[in-house]
């Protein structure tokens, strides 16, 4: 066995252990049954669960593709070296090469086979200590967020928001799809802090300011995170604009309390009360399937409620811009003295360095 026949049986061998922890066979049989859905002549009369179907097929052709396409070059290169045909050595090398070279990006992917880091996410951050500058603070990460969201391709929606009293914001939500955002995501999730001079008031005084990211695997299939309607108390109540103005004249708006936990989701951007509810219920289920996991229960029934006040104080992320400009990342130590390229969504470093201090941790 030549060189390059030894190469190419390396190759596939780590591919076919690869294809087992990615669970690539379940994912092809997952995708053709989908594909099967899709073909029946009904499949379009419920618009909503037909959109999801169409959304979970694309997720799928997008993960399992680029292998498929690999073992077709490998298939092609073997049948190249069949020839042995010397004048075609270059060529083997350089196919190899290439072959390598996307072998590597591909087994990137192992870094999100945790549970949920294929799903997509549900982030809200909330203004915390400092008041307005709290609420500043918060709009100066929605727009790192959105800033990065954007970089990597990623679909957005603002699904809720509250506005702060005299800048900034109070709290928001957004709903982001894409590939593996959870698992890129989740790692932002904690509390961050801020140190600058304020420009809220008169003395220039330097600030400390924090802001609380909460990030959620998105769970839109009820069958995923099954509820029993009677944990949930259900308010609704005609939606307010900033400064109390009434949005509209109906009851649209609607709060949800899931009684055993005290997780409470309230929704009012959507322009009917049925939209709303499906929204806090699928944030609802979002933050459920989180608490399972962080708190490694069964069932939902097992669920303690949420510990909010714990984590105030422990920051994950300070970012400094005076006495000096730096932002360092309290569990990784990643740090860097470019804030301005940070808060402007440049945030592939701080991400991938939690993203391998956090490999081997099966609690995410």
């Amino acid at each position: 066995m030549d060189d390059r026949q030894a190469r190419l049986k390396s190759i596939n061998y780590e591919i076919d252990q690869l294809k087992i922890k990615l669970n690539l066979a379940n994912h092809a049989n997952q995708l053709e049954s989908l594909k099967k859905l899709s073909q029946d002549p009904n499949f379009w009369q419920d618009n909503l669960k037909a959109q999801s179907v169409m959304r979970q097929i694309a997720k799928l052709e997008d993960k399992i593709k680029p292998w498929q396409e690999l073992n077709d070059e490998l298939k092609d290169i073997v049948e190249i070296i069949n020839l042995k045909d010397q004048t075609l050595d270059q060529e083997i090398d350089e196919h190899l090469q290439q072959i390598a070279v996307k072998f590597d990006y591909l087994k990137k992917d192992l870094r999100f086979i945790g549970r949920y880091d294929d799903h997509d996410a549900i982030i809200s951050i909330f203004a915390g200590a400092g008041g307005t500058d709290a609420q500043d603070w918060t709009q100066m990460l929605l727009r790192m967020y959105v800033r990065y969201f954007e970089s990597q391709k990623w679909s957005y929606q603002i699904v809720d928001e509250s506005k702060g009293d005299e800048a900034g914001l109070k709290s928001v939500t957004l709903s982001v799809d894409g590939n593996n955002v959870y698992g890129k995501l989740k790692g932002e999730h904690g509390v961050h802090r801020l140190v600058r001079l304020s420009p809220f008031n008169a003395d220039n005084l330097r600030q400390t300011s924090f802001a609380k990211v909460e990030v959620v695997p998105k769970i839109v299939e009820p069958e995923d995170i099954v509820i029993d309607e009677n944990d949930l108390k259900v308010d609704v109540y005609r939606s307010g604009g900033h400064g109390g103005q009434s949005v509209n004249t109906t009851d649209s708006a609607v709060r949800i309390t899931h009684l055993p936990t005290s997780i409470t989701v309230a929704i009012q951007n959507e322009r009917s009360q049925l939209q709303n509810r499906e929204m806090a219920m699928t944030i609802l289920r979002s933050k459920l399937a989180k608490l399972k996991l962080q708190q490694h229960k069964e069932t939902i029934n097992d669920l303690r409620g949420e510990n909010q006040s714990a984590e105030w104080g422990n920051q994950i992320r300070n970012y400094v811009l005076h006495p000096y400009k730096q932002v360092k990342d309290l569990r990784t130590k990643y740090e860097t003295s470019d804030p301005d390229s940070v808060l402007n969504g440049k945030l592939d470093n701080f991400i991938d360095a939690y993203i391998e201090y956090n490999l081997n941790d099966n609690d995410n």
